[in-house]
């Protein structure tokens, strides 16, 4: 493991993180970090799943949502809707340019190229989610990521630091079988575009409905990249997280 990549030291623990269930890891987090935890949320296809998870054991942690301005209305439906069953203490944080103001001063930043798409995703996502960080005084994050969604994600372990934030996957492990199962079991919802055939979900112009022969992850960004910013390490720069 680079120095990047290298845990902020924490409380000693005999759980083994690997192993343990995402009960325990969500239970380790809140022990370790208490009140300087957070969970962000996208309101993705499968979002129900660490929502509720999380929300069962700690029922009033801030739960961070960066609006871009570019959802579909569909997930404005179902944040709605997912936000009053679970109660959610729910914190939304928006660009500091509106969508008109960084379509008039750059045009569209998604459309240009790999550097317009990652100058639109620092000033729509990583931007939002850093000042969130801050004004929550978080020094760790539960997050949803899954190995199997992506190939940048199929070598995370269950803890790591990206540059001051602790980040904690409880579900790092998890398949679709898995996600199946528990949203049943617990009378969950998929994003309502699940049905028609969106695997993932984010901004309306930068997803795509998976097609014959495609990966997860070519549904995104036109296949470009599959991290939008929020979970790569940023090295030098000026952002947390």
């Amino acid at each position: 493991m680079n120095s990047n990549n290298a845990v902020p030291s924490a409380p000693q623990s005999d759980l083994d993180l690997e192993t343990a269930s995402a009960t325990e890891r969500i239970r380790w987090a809140y022990q370790t970090y208490g009140d300087q935890l957070v969970l962000s949320t996208s309101f993705g296809v499968q979002s129900a799943v660490m929502l509720h998870l999380v929300t069962t054991q700690i029922p009033d942690i801030p739960v961070i949502f960066v609006d871009t301005g570019y959802l579909f209305p569909a997930t404005y439906k179902f944040a709605a809707e997912l936000s009053e069953r679970l109660r959610l203490n729910l914190k939304t944080y928006i660009p500091q340019q509106t969508a008109a103001q960084q379509e008039a001063l750059y045009g569209k930043l998604w459309e240009k190229d790999l550097e317009g798409l990652e100058r639109y995703n620092r000033i729509n996502k990583v931007e939002p989610m850093n000042r969130a960080v801050k004004e929550l005084g978080a020094s760790a994050w539960l997050s949803g990521l899954r190995r199997t969604q992506s190939s940048s994600r199929g070598e995370r372990g269950v803890v790591e630091a990206q540059n001051k934030v602790t980040k904690i996957y409880p579900i790092i492990d998890w398949n679709d079988r898995d996600i199946y199962t528990y949203l049943t079991e617990n009378n969950l919802p998929y994003h309502p575009l699940w049905d028609q055939g969106y695997v993932s979900v984010g901004d309306w112009h930068s997803t795509k409905k998976l097609g014959e022969g495609m990966s997860e992850e070519e549904t995104r960004f036109g296949g470009l990249k599959r991290e939008c910013g929020l979970h790569e390490v940023t090295g030098g720069s000026d952002f947390q997280i």
